[in-house]
């Protein structure tokens, strides 16, 4: 050994270079406490979890990325509101929020890997024909940066380059999933069974009890409600939320001294100089393509089979055959066949080799061979082409110029309101606005959630207002098109109601409780006397209970009363003719039905829905087998200790569970 290191040999200096490096960094691992547990003791600025590479290495070489708590929380309180869901289950809502988040982290990195970056271009693309094209491109004209800027901020309350990178993300994890599920496929027998079960109709009668008509019959006497209100104390000590007086002074640019600030050539040429990257154009090709999809695994037949279409479509192609028709009618490419095999401007090296290397080398007008992919054949139609290059000065300063006047005018108005909270701390309200040319706005009595007159955006103020002193110095917040100072005048602080004034509402309130249990005794005795009589019509008759008939519904339709058939109504299609059901709760109705009839979709049915079952089928196995992946990939990342938690979450499994730690 001592020999060969005296060798003057360089590769074998480097060899033994490496093996030293690889003990040492074992030592760290192994005499280090807790240098790769899979948690911190505490997340470094805000970070809620932060992904890398499995394997030891990974940790040591390659990015990571972090997950922020901020983000995880905004998304946990998203989905909390979006599901009308109490504020005591966000511990579990942040456990989902975060799991989703970082499942994000790991499938950018694997797009990341895979070379799927999302360029400026393929953005601005992706805005201008987009679902946010209706919104920021209405009639093909684009807002302006401060209409954009305005959007962005009332729909997402982010910045513009936050909101622009979160869709460049959701932009390239659309590529990662259709590049994971580009050869699902399914047969026809499928298909048609699927529609069989989709297509099938019934027709049946439904007796309806209302809760509105329930509620009616609830009727306690004085003492019982003045009973309930007492019980639940604690239910009503707040029912009078807290409201303020407050007053304000608002402006906007228009009010700045010395007007809207002006951008001149050297501010343009200097933004222009920083951002140089943003203002390249790389190379790029516009392509249509038809693929024939080859299951992966697939026999030789298989593939033959796929091979042979595909050439037959190359020869119609070249006979002068529409190369669009003929890709609505035979591509196997869901995301791009019924836009004729239409995919765009597209980079180079964002698509696998074999597609990427072809598309690049072919001229505007050409059309390619039968190339071979992991995915199948394709024949490529090259639309048109760009060479990469810089865009002048002179074609991005529309783009520029109302960036600094934005960013001119922000500043401005900050700086606008400083001096006047100061001036009003010194001077009083009335006299600071007096010295600028605005007035004082006093609102009523005013609660969190209410409506500040006269403000583009009030909820910044609000939420300022109530976490402020009585008094309490002025101060500026934002009002979403300029700013304003207010002082909190008055407080009223939340507090019970008078039994007499709140009668109504408890009364409400004692029917709500009620309501559940009278609705299921109502329905089980229906459903009972139904079955006895085996005549649904003759019980409800009994009851004083209406009952209606329906039309041959699908489980896409929707019946008045009982909702969509997709709800709890889809019962139905799973009874025999004559049968009875059990108890619907189908929300403020409940509901007992008997099916009068079924009907079948006949194979002229099959064979005009077969192209949308299809789809629809191909959806639900492409987001099984992405599932599965994502599974998978869960699994290697955790197995590698890719995933490092600020604090260890637990499983999402029940409402109520929080996080270990907290």
């Amino acid at each position: 050994m001592i020999r060969i290191l005296q060798q003057d040999n360089r590769l074998i200096k480097i060899i033994f270079a490496v093996i030293i490096t690889v003990a040492c960094v074992t030592m760290v691992i192994t005499l280090v406490p807790g240098i790769f547990d899979n948690t911190d003791s505490a997340g470094p600025n805000g970070t809620y979890a932060t992904v890398h590479g499995p394997g030891i290495l990974s940790r040591f070489v390659g990015e990571s990325i972090p997950v922020k708590e901020t983000d995880v929380e905004e998304l946990a309180q998203r989905q909390l509101q979006q599901q009308h869901l109490p504020d005591f289950l966000m511990p579990y809502m942040t456990q989902r929020a975060g799991q989703v988040l970082v499942q994000r982290a790991i499938l950018k990195r694997e797009a990341d890997n895979m070379k799927l970056q999302v360029s400026d271009e393929d953005l601005r693309r992706e805005l201008q024909t987009g679902p946010f094209a209706q919104y920021l491109f209405p009639n093909g004209q684009y807002i302006g940066d401060d209409g954009y800027m305005n959007f962005v901020q009332s729909n997402f309350q982010t910045s513009r380059s936050d909101f622009e990178s979160k869709v460049k993300s959701d932009m390239e994890l659309t590529r990662l999933q259709a590049l994971v599920t580009g050869g699902v496929t399914v047969s026809d027998a499928a298909v048609r069974e699927a529609y069989r079960v989709e297509g099938t109709k019934v027709k049946f009668d439904y007796a309806v009890i209302s809760a509105d008509d329930l509620t009616k019959t609830i009727n306690p006497s004085d003492a019982e409600l003045q009973a309930f209100f007492k019980t639940n104390a604690a239910r009503y000590a707040t029912a009078i939320p807290e409201t303020r007086k407050i007053e304000y002074i608002a402006f906007d640019a228009s009010n700045l001294p010395g007007g809207k600030p002006q951008i001149s050539d050297a501010e343009v040429q200097a933004y222009y100089n920083a951002h140089q990257d943003e203002y390249k154009v790389q190379d790029q090709v516009k392509v249509r393509h038809i693929l024939i999809a080859v299951p992966q695994g697939a026999d030789a037949k298989t593939d033959a089979a796929a091979k042979t279409k595909a050439d037959d479509l190359l020869k119609q192609i070249k006979s002068g055959g529409n190369f669009a028709d003929l890709a609505k009618k035979n591509s196997d490419d869901p995301g791009s066949k019924d836009q004729g095999g239409e995919l765009g401007w597209l980079d180079r090296g964002k698509t696998v080799p074999e597609f990427d290397k072809t598309a690049f080398s072919l001229n505007p007008g050409q059309t390619s061979d039968v190339i071979k992919t992991q995915f199948g054949y394709h024949i490529l139609q090259v639309e048109d082409k760009k060479t990469a290059h810089e865009r002048p000065l002179a074609e991005v300063k529309p783009e520029i110029v109302p960036v600094l006047e934005q960013q001119k005018a922000g500043a401005a108005e900050q700086n606008f309101a400083s001096q006047l909270a100061n001036d009003a701390k010194a001077n009083g309200m009335d006299k600071a606005a007096a010295a600028k040319g605005l007035h004082v706005v006093t609102t009523d009595y005013i609660s969190k959630d209410g409506v500040v007159a006269g403000l583009t955006d009030g909820s910044a103020l609000l939420a300022q207002a109530f976490s402020a002193a009585k008094g309490a110095a002025p101060a500026a917040v934002s009002t979403g098109n300029g700013f304003a100072v207010f002082q909190v005048q008055d407080i009223k602080a939340a507090h019970a109601p008078d039994f007499a004034d709140y009668k109504s509402h408890i009364l409400d309130d004692y029917r709500e409780q009620q309501l559940p249990q009278l609705m299921t005794t109502q329905l089980a005795k229906l459903d009972d006397r139904a079955k006895v009589l085996n005549d649904l019509k003759k019980a409800a008759t009994e009851m004083n209970i209406p009952v209606k008939s329906s039309d041959f519904v699908g489980k896409d339709g929707q019946v008045p009363d009982l909702g969509a058939m997709s709800g709890p109504g889809a019962v139905a299609f799973s009874l025999a003719k004559g049968a009875v059901s059990g108890p619907i709760n189908a929300g403020r109705v409940g509901v007992v039905l008997t099916v009068l009839d079924k009907q079948e979709p006949t194979a002229d049915d099959i064979a005009k829905n077969f192209d949308k079952t299809r789809a629809q089928l191909l959806g639900e196995r492409q987001d099984e087998i992405f599932r599965v992946y994502m599974g998978n990939l869960m699994e290697k990342y955790e197995k590698g200790g890719a995933i490092r938690y600020s604090k260890q979450p637990s499983t999402p499994g029940a409402p109520g569970s929080t996080p270990a730690g907290s």
